[in-house]
């Protein structure tokens, strides 16, 4: 098994609960994006942060052994395993409909 499945294996194994709760989410958000926008992004956060920290605890593993310029393509690798399993992760932090901050208001001539 590659360096990187292992460490996508190992941050889901030592992290169960939330990525099992995430994946649940994930399915409700799949059929029906406006109703869990907002709780998808809340809980999204906590799944980026995680994914954030295993992707760095791999490159810097990487760097130290010398490999530095491969990171970038390690990085990317661990990223598309992660989208393999949520494939909408990318829709974390996206504005529900609700949420807009533009409004445009009409001009009655």
């Amino acid at each position: 098994m590659t360096k990187y499945k292992e460490y996508f294996q190992k941050m889901l194994d030592l992290n169960k609960k939330l990525f099992d709760d995430f994946r649940a989410l994930h399915d409700k958000y799949a059929f029906n994006e406006g109703k869990w926008q907002d709780e998808f992004n809340r809980e999204g956060e906590k799944i980026l942060t995680v994914v954030r920290e295993w992707e760095n605890k791999l490159c810097r593993q990487s760097e130290k052994a010398g490999y530095g310029n491969y990171t970038n393509s390690l990085s990317e690798k661990f990223r598309a395993e992660v989208k393999k399993q949520f494939s909408l992760i990318d829709n974390v932090g996206l504005l529900s409909k609700n949420d807009s901050p533009f409004t445009i208001r009409k001009i009655k001539l």
